[in-house]
């Protein structure tokens, strides 16, 4: 009987179709110089108009509402200055909840996965700051926000669940100096603005984590004036090379100082209109924090394309002893609903906009609970498309076919195999065109050793008998490794690598259906190819024949360029031996991107996580894309 705990969890691997293109980015004009006139400025970003259904009402403006944090006129500068004393600045707690971490705590220097990252502490910038409230706790310094451009010149993006009564804004917030005394003034909260559908559970509705502030006048001048403004541009799908700033309360950060995450890739967030981070340090405070997508030439302003915010409140429900608490951080992404907040926010309306409906949310391929489970991988154009596709045959003998769109994307996936028995027998797979039809070919050795050739399985699948190579019970039993390739003057991909149980080297050209064609010895039995524990073969060095690429039981990888029927090619480190890549399970190469070259390496690392290296050349790994994110 398959693992129930395995069954449970593949039942649960998200399926949630195929992607559809996001909306294209919508740049913010800039400001006006001149100071706008009058009480409702023109926003800089255009209004969405959406013609009305038949039947259906237009949104209609509503008055604001305790949650919206509406201004009754006494909460002044002078005010705020005289509450935040150092005392009740250091008292603050995050609204989210994130608890404090030790306080002898520092980042720590090994990564959870090659995604990960861990922030740093630096002296922030003046765009960005941190949020004081004076709650019923009498509590401060909770959150985190940013000054964004708006006709008024007086508006800060922040998190939905950041809202609180006498608030202020203070950019780019220095702890050893009062509230009197900030480098960049204190700006109290006028009038608050969320969309009336937020709700911080586990709903849909936390896709709308995010709030905009407009702020009093200090000294007769507005905050835009004084520190300048950061431009609001759509996201651009799921995965964006992200600068993430926030200010984690004194309790979680000693130093009470700006943290960030540099230059880290986000990764969706399944079942959500979402994206994540991992970066060692997002302490409870950094919630409303900006996602910059670019920095400016100033290093002051920059666009931002999200803020911490979004399912639980911005960051996962895990215990706190977990490795991912303080770590994963999420944020909405901002389209339709969040530019339409925007455009009421700089008019000072509040709309409902009626019902949140998700958007269609791209393709999943699941967590990495389920991908342990992922045991075999083999890529090739399955499909006839011109590009690759990937076949994973799974623990309990499911197969899958994931199909490519060229473009680095899995948009679809087709169960060629239902759990089986057979298949849990299934030692090791590689893909060519062994049968020179232009589609590619599945080849499987057995546990018992045979080798089975399933011809053009993506119109046939596997459930055809294939043709048998080898009987069981030979030499084959002994073929630890297979890698097909290109490594002669073949056109189709007809070539074998298999390294042996001895660690002999043998490549194998012309294979087909009828055999195993011409037999080259690239290495003698020997004790230091038995360490030898993955091949794959691509066109890394960008010829039309292909390398062999080899993973090593210490973490080495390297390259072996050059290789053809008659030696073994030149060696090119790719990786030192190192304890990360020990890690990885499974590996295999195909053309998933434009450039049409069998160069993009995926790995399964051993807790799920799956990586797609796109580009990959001689001696470096490629574009690092996270597939699949760890368990």
């Amino acid at each position: 009987m398959p693992d129930q705990e395995y069954i449970y969890l593949h039942i649960k691997r998200i399926r949630l179709g195929a992607a559809v293109a996001l909306c294209a980015a919508v740049l913010l004009g800039n400001a006006s110089a001149a100071q706008a006139a009058g009480p409702t400025p023109t926003p800089l970003h255009p209004a969405i108009t959406k013609q009305t259904p038949a039947g259906k009402t237009t949104p209609t403006p509503r008055p604001p509402t305790p949650a919206d944090g509406g201004d009754d006129g006494s909460w002044t500068v002078q005010d705020a200055i005289r509450f935040w004393t150092p005392e009740r600045i250091a008292s603050a707690t995050d609204p989210s909840g994130r608890a404090a971490q030790p306080q002898d705590w520092t980042a720590p220097h090994k990564k959870r996965s090659l995604t990960a990252i861990d922030g740093e502490h630096f002296d922030g910038i003046k765009s960005v700051g941190t949020i004081f409230n004076q709650g019923n706790d009498m509590k401060a310094h909770y959150c985190t926000a940013s000054v964004v451009k708006s006709g008024g010149r007086n508006l800060i993006l922040t998190a939905g669940h950041c809202l609180g009564d006498k608030s202020a804004f203070v950019p780019k917030y220095d702890h050893t100096k009062t509230a009197g005394n900030q480098p960049y003034g204190i700006w109290p909260v006028k009038e608050w603005f969320r969309d009336s559908q937020y709700a911080s559970d586990r709903s849909a509705n936390s896709d709308l984590d995010f709030a905009f502030a407009s702020l009093k006048e200090n000294g007769g001048r507005n905050v835009q004036d004084v520190v300048g403004a950061n431009t609001l541009a759509r996201t651009q799908g799921f995965i964006n090379q992200v600068t993430v700033i926030g200010y984690p309360k004194i309790a979680h950060n000693p130093q009470d100082r700006a943290f960030r995450c540099a230059n880290v890739w986000t990764t969706p967030l399944p079942a959500y209109n979402q994206m994540q981070i991992d970066c060692g340090g997002m302490w409870g405070g950094v919630s409303g924090g900006p996602w910059f997508s670019k920095i400016d030439s100033s290093g002051e302003t920059g666009e931002i394309i999200g803020n911490v915010g979004g399912f639980m409140q911005g960051g996962p429900d895990v215990d706190t002893k977990s490795p991912l608490y303080n770590r994963i951080t999420y944020s909405p992404l901002h389209s339709d609903r969040f530019f339409q907040l925007y455009d009421d926010a700089q008019l000072g309306l509040h709309t409902d906009h009626g019902p949140y409906h998700q958007p269609t949310l791209p393709y999943s391929m699941g967590d990495g609970n389920t991908w342990s489970h992922a045991r075999l991988m083999a890529a090739g154009d399955f499909n006839r498309t011109g590009h690759s596709d990937l076949i994973v045959v799974w623990t309990d003998g499911e197969a899958t076919l994931y199909t490519n769109d060229g473009q680095g994307h899995f948009i679809s996936e087709r169960q060629l195999l239902t759990p089986n028995s057979t298949w849990t027998h299934a030692e090791t797979i590689t893909a060519g065109d062994f049968t020179g039809s232009n589609q590619f070919d599945l080849m499987v050795r057995w546990s018992d050793g045979e080798v089975t050739l399933y011809g053009d399985v993506g119109t046939n699948g596997l459930n055809v008998p294939g043709t048998q190579l080898a009987a069981p019970h030979t030499i084959w039993e002994h073929a630890t490794q297979i890698a097909a390739g290109r490594f002669s003057a073949s056109t189709y991909v007809t070539d074998l690598m298999v390294r042996w149980s001895d660690g002999e080297l043998t490549l194998y050209s012309n294979v087909g259906a009828g055999g195993f064609g011409q037999e080259h010895k690239l290495k003698d039995p020997n004790s230091t190819w038995t360490n030898a524990t993955l091949l794959t073969a691509g066109e890394y060095s960008g010829n039309q024949k292909w390398d062999l690429m080899v993973q090593w039981s210490d973490g080495e990888l390297d390259n072996y360029v050059g290789t053809t029927t008659a030696a073994l090619g030149t060696e090119a480190r790719i990786q030192n031996p190192n304890s990360l890549w020990t890690h990885n399970t499974v590996m295999t190469t195909g053309d998933f991107t434009p450039d049409h070259r069998t160069d993009d390496l995926i790995i399964r690392w051993s807790d799920g996580e799956t990586t797609l290296y796109a580009d990959t050349g001689v001696s470096t790994l490629g574009t690092e894309h996270n597939l699949v994110p760890h368990a």
